[in-house]
């Protein structure tokens, strides 16, 4: 199949709409529902994320995508009794597989922005990840393969029109790529760096030089989530997952702070006060996701008053307070920081140090970086010069 027509574009006066090949044919297969013009460019963009996550660590890798960019992305380690609680896959009838702990991971993250998310799995889709798939609001997900029984629980999601996209993982396009944009065509050569080459960590100018096994892991995961991320973009990682993704700003600041609330929010979900909230029983998944990023704003009182507590729990729970948040956040450490471009201030290293940040990796060649180095030091914080730059539009 060389074509194939869509019903609209972004939008939906944006007509007529469809995706083809020039030479040869489609390198997939729609196997269910009717994906649309957005639905593609996730789908595309995210698959090139967990191929490359795959190739550069060796792990099973997943991402979940929300207007082309990752809301999260994670390679399949094991899930410990607390991530398996906040993530809320505890109740899984079978096994987690390690693809399936990869979704788990990366639609945990940051669980508000992956509402409705488009997913890529670097491995074949099982039974486990299609249950877990199964239960989450999402428009669609693309694979390699999908075994016979995650393709029948796919096949009944959402009435049987979830978007269910099988990728030839041998494709490889041309290496020029282009794009229209007013009529006129623009034309680059494919960002086809590699990530994973230990030469983008020889530069450190810090006077902490050591990267542990698991910070360069880390560091690489961020890199490559930052290919895929509408710039300007930041990430924080740990544990071999994005736990906060800052993207499309256009201050480099902005990317940092929004990456590093995001990273603070993942780590308040595991203080014991927010993993024993009282939920009502049945009470719909958004709405607890959406309940418990409030229980930890400074809007709490919004859930916690009376009145409104009764719609949530089944006891009014004890705030979290300001204090409480910020011991709890001071507790997070070794975390991983990548930018897509370099910091031009050490304001940027001041932030992501309240949130556990202990390695960084930027590109380098801003005209204050001994500003950068300076505050680095003054943390302990060990800082790779890359020398790449990962900007994506």
């Amino acid at each position: 199949m060389k074509e194939l027509s869509l019903k609209y574009g972004c939008n939906p006066n944006q007509k007529p709409s469809r995706i083809f090949m020039e030479q040869g044919d489609l390198p997939l297969e729609v196997l269910n529902g009717r994906p649309g013009y957005i639905n593609f460019l996730d789908a595309l963009n995210s698959w090139q994320l967990v191929k490359e996550l795959k190739a550069a660590t060796g792990l099973p890798a997943a991402a979940s995508f929300k207007h082309v960019s990752p809301a999260g992305a994670a390679v399949g380690l094991p899930l410990s009794d607390t991530l398996s609680k906040i993530y809320f896959v505890d109740d899984l009838p079978v096994e987690l597989s390690p693809i399936a702990c990869a979704y788990a991971r990366a639609r945990g993250a940051d669980r508000m922005s992956s509402y409705g998310d488009f997913v890529a799995l670097s491995d074949t889709c099982d039974e486990a990840t299609a249950l877990l798939l199964k239960r989450e609001v999402s428009d669609g997900v693309i694979a390699p393969a999908y075994t016979e029984k995650a393709l029948e629980i796919l096949r009944e999601k959402r009435k049987g029109t979830y978007n269910v996209i099988q990728i030839d993982p041998d494709y490889v396009p041309q290496p020029v790529e282009r794009k229209q944009v007013f009529g006129i065509t623009f034309e680059q050569g494919r960002n086809d760096i590699r990530l994973d080459d230990p030469s983008l960590f020889e530069n450190i100018p810090t006077r902490n030089k050591t990267f542990t096994a698991e910070a360069r892991r880390d560091l690489i995961i961020a890199l490559i989530t930052l290919k895929y991320t509408q710039s300007n973009s930041v990430c924080y990682a740990k544990d071999g997952q994005a736990i906060g993704i800052g993207a499309g700003q256009q201050s480099r600041i902005h990317c940092t702070r929004l990456a590093g609330q995001k990273a603070d929010i993942w780590w308040l979900r595991q203080h014991p006060k927010v993993m024993g909230l009282p939920f009502v029983e049945g009470i719909r998944r958004a709405d607890r996701d959406n309940t418990i990023d409030i229980y930890i704003s400074d809007d709490s009182d919004d859930v916690l008053r009376d009145g409104e507590w009764q719609k949530f729990f089944t006891r009014q729970p004890e705030p979290l307070s300001r204090e409480e948040k910020k011991a709890w956040v001071a507790r997070n450490t070794g975390v991983a920081l990548g930018s897509d471009a370099f910091f031009p201030f050490g304001d940027n290293v001041e932030r992501a140090h309240k949130s556990g940040v202990q390695y960084i990796a930027q590109a380098g060649g801003s005209v204050r970086d001994d500003h950068v180095i300076m505050t680095c030091d003054k943390y302990d914080i060990a800082m790779a010069f890359t020398g790449v730059r990962l900007f994506h539009h």
